[in-house]
């Protein structure tokens, strides 16, 4: 999205909101001024001076604190020290932890007195405004000033639409004129409140954020009581943000029980409005008196790690499932990061590390975008399943494992991620630790063969001279100093490698399928329909996993953020939605025979730990049904009549579709098709092309369809010479008089 290009997540000090805020991320800029004075300037500490050079960086002051006595010896030492000396500490600290170990804040006083908590708290999870847990009925506030700025808008990282003032803007804002502006939240029973994490506006247009907060608590929503400096006894007030994205974390010095949970702005920019987006830490409560007692909620009965799983933890994984069930597994790597992380592929399959005949590959890649963590998850939690249930006998698992050969790369972008998980996964915001450690977005890194296809179809030079399949990488593309990936690379030559027939990107920040092609064909179109040839069959695709996602099938979700998929099925042309020049999918389909969707998995790129399981659930049978969708159209081989052997690269032409696919090397082939009839033409270089009937009906397939050529006469008299045979006098005399009329 477009709010991505404006975003810059960088870790920086909250001194410089002149608050000392835990977790604030801002972009180095000077305290924003504020539209009442309500703190006290000669409070606010002055702007940091910058460390020293060459000192190795150490834990974060804003995120999860380290070991205990580690993080005490911290605090101790913010305490004590002179300010100065607590700016450098801060300064040379590196990007914070997970969120769930997070020490509680220092808070201030609006006459800038400092209270430290006496008793460190566990973090609490998120309320779930973000992940839609909360709905919209749950949000309430003061005044609006327009339905999309409504409270169900002022959720943590919801994006705005293109048009400012629209139905769904990208955040909570009150009126200009409400004097006491506030943001509530039922959480319909009793919890423990322990924080709350801000971010600004979500805007192209205007600039609006929240510089501080007072927070209230109530059981009745009628009587209120606030969150208090405990050396005071005043309300503290909470700072807030000073960019309007980066999200900004706040303990409270007290964590409190209470059904609602009131935000209340004290101050905001100069010239903006009073507007923010949030997420509240809340822990659950037994409540014996409550006659509706909570309904817990669903967890997958598959006993399965979930968390999130950093660089070596996720390898200690993979290599455990090896270990667990090494006769239909293997890890291999494709590759090396920008910063030198291999690229770990599971490959599962009943003859692991071979191409067998006839059986078609199948893959998942995951975590092209950093920070979009489930799709990390759902992979490592899906071999696990599948080893588990191959194991117990379950004869859908074992069958898949029979008939297909399936890769799963939970981790392309491994740097990224690196990023995206020290932040944790409230913190991280929208896009830090989206591209790649050179700054370079995988998803748009992929040779364009989008535009010579159509240039050359545009020129009638389709398919004669160009071809409508396998187009070859631009010369631009090759030389040694263009911009490309070592990840994408590497995913490049995987993809010529293996003869993968179906694959899934799995992203993460909406809920939606998208099919090719995802670039659109009018240049200067930031959306347009721009359907492939195979158009029927990429329906189909995106429809089945949509159609299994139990989330997506959910029949009162709101939208994510700006726009309402449900309406359509859950399913987008790509380029219908944005376009995307260089994306995996088309390359996919334009250099190989694979057939590939990208799947947005949830509107939280990166959710909570104890959502896993949930999400678990959400897509595990869509995991499952998309796989054996490799199974639809027609697969068969093409040989040799004479000597029954595969023919490498025949091309398989359908009647009526602009775009071939070709045959691995033993000869094998597979041609995903929706049913219907079709005329199917096998074709090789020296041989006869041979055309034939197929049938696909709605029974399960592959229906088989397979192809014997016979050498031309041409053929043959190369082999015979390259054999060193010598030539019959009579063919001989033939080809001397064929010349004589060419001269």
């Amino acid at each position: 999205m477009w709010a991505l290009l404006l975003t810059v997540a960088t870790f920086a000090p909250a001194v410089r909101q002149g608050l000392g805020a835990p977790g604030a991320s801002v972009l180095g800029l000077a305290p924003p001024r504020t539209t009442e004075a309500r703190i006290s300037s000669s409070a606010l500490p002055s702007s940091p001076a910058q460390p020293p050079s060459g000192k190795k960086n150490g834990g974060s002051p804003a995120g999860p604190a380290s070991p205990t006595g580690a993080s005490r010896q911290h605090v101790r030492i913010r305490v004590i020290k002179r300010k100065k000396v607590i700016v450098k500490k801060r300064k040379k600290l590196s990007s914070p932890s997970p969120l769930v170990t997070a020490r509680p804040p220092v808070t201030t006083s609006p006459a800038g007195t400092i209270d430290l908590p006496e008793v460190q708290e566990p973090g609490c999870p998120p309320l779930g405004l973000e992940s839609l847990r909360v709905s919209d009925n749950q949000l309430e506030a003061s005044s609006s000033q327009s339905v999309g700025l409504g409270p169900h808008r002022g959720r943590l990282n919801i994006q705005s639409g293109l048009e400012d003032g629209d139905l769904y803007d990208g955040a909570w804002c009150a009126e200009e004129q409400d004097a006491e502006p506030w943001l509530q939240v039922d959480a319909r029973h009793p919890v423990r409140f322990s924080g709350i994490i801000t971010q600004g506006r979500n805007s192209i247009w205007r600039y609006d954020w929240v510089t501080s907060y007072k927070v209230q608590f109530s059981n009745d929503s009628r009587t209120w009581w606030g969150s208090r400096n405990r050396s005071t006894g005043m309300d503290a007030v909470f700072p807030a943000n000073s960019d309007p994205e980066s999200p900004v974390l706040n303990l409270l010095p007290e964590p409190q029980v209470a059904r609602f949970i009131r935000l209340l702005p004290r101050t905001w920019l100069q010239g903006g409005a009073s507007c923010l987006r949030a997420e509240i830490l809340a822990c659950p409560v037994s409540d014996p008196s409550d006659p509706f007692p909570e309904t817990p909620a669903l967890a997958s009965s598959d006993p399965l790690d979930f968390r999130h799983h950093n660089y070596k933890a996720m390898r200690k994984l993979m290599k455990q499932v090896n270990e667990q069930c090494p006769n239909i597994t293997r890890v291999y790597s494709i590759g090396k990061s920008y910063q030198g992380l291999k690229l770990y592929v599971m490959e599962m399959s009943d003859h692991p590390g071979e191409h067998e005949l006839g059986e078609p590959e199948v893959r998942y890649v995951a975590g092209m975008h950093g920070n979009e963590a489930l799709g990390r998850e759902l992979l490592l939690l899906l071999m696990q399943f599948l080893c588990r249930e191959f194991l117990r006998g379950n004869p859908r698992v074992t069958r898949l494992l029979k008939e297909t050969r399936i890769h799963l790369l939970p981790s392309m972008n491994p740097d990224g991620y690196e990023t995206a998980f020290r932040r944790g996964s409230e913190l991280v915001g929208w896009a830090e630790g989206r591209w790649n450690q050179q700054g370079i977005d995988l998803n748009h890194n992929f040779a364009d063969l989008n535009t010579p296809l159509w240039e050359a179809e545009d020129d009638g030079l389709m398919p004669d001279t160009v071809p409508n399949h396998h187009l070859p990488l631009p010369t631009y593309y090759t030389l040694p100093n263009a911009t490309v990936a070592p990840e994408t690379r590497a995913v490049i030559e995987w993809m010529v490698r293996i003869p993968f027939v179906l694959s899934a990107n799995l992203h993460g920040g909406e809920l939606v399928v998208s099919y090719p092609f995802d670039m659109t064909r009018t240049p200067w179109a930031a959306r347009e329909l721009t359907p492939t040839p195979d158009d029927p069959v990429f329906r189909w695709l995106s429809t089945v996993y949509a159609g299994t996602n139990w989330a997506m099938q959910e029949p009162d979700r709101r939208p994510c953020h700006n726009q309402d998929f449900s309406l359509h099925g859950n399913i987008i042309n790509g380029a219908d939605w944005h376009t995307v020049p260089g994306s995996m999918n088309d390359f996919s389909y334009l250099h190989t025979n694979c057939f590939e969707i990208t799947v947005e998995l949830s509107c939280d790129k990166f959710p909570h730990e104890n959502e896993l399981p949930q999400e678990w659930e959400n897509n595990k049978e869509a995991l499952l049904t998309y796989l054996e969708q490799v199974r639809m159209g027609i697969a068969g081989f093409v040989r040799d009549k004479d000597t029954e052997l595969g023919i490498a690269d025949a091309v398989i032409a359908v009647d009526g579709i602009n775009h071939d696919v070709t045959t691995a090397w033993g000869g094998d082939y597979w041609r995903l098709l929706t049913p219907g009839d079709y005329m199917v033409t096998a074709s090789a270089e020296g041989y006869h092309a041979v055309t034939r009937s197929c049938r696909v009906t709605f029974e399960e397939g592959p229906v088989p369809c397979n192809f014997h050529l016979t050498k031309t006469p041409k053929q043959r008299l190369r082999e015979l010479l390259a054999a060193g045979a010598k030539v019959p006098p009579d063919l001989r005399r033939r080809l001397e008089r064929l010349r004589g009329q060419k001269d």
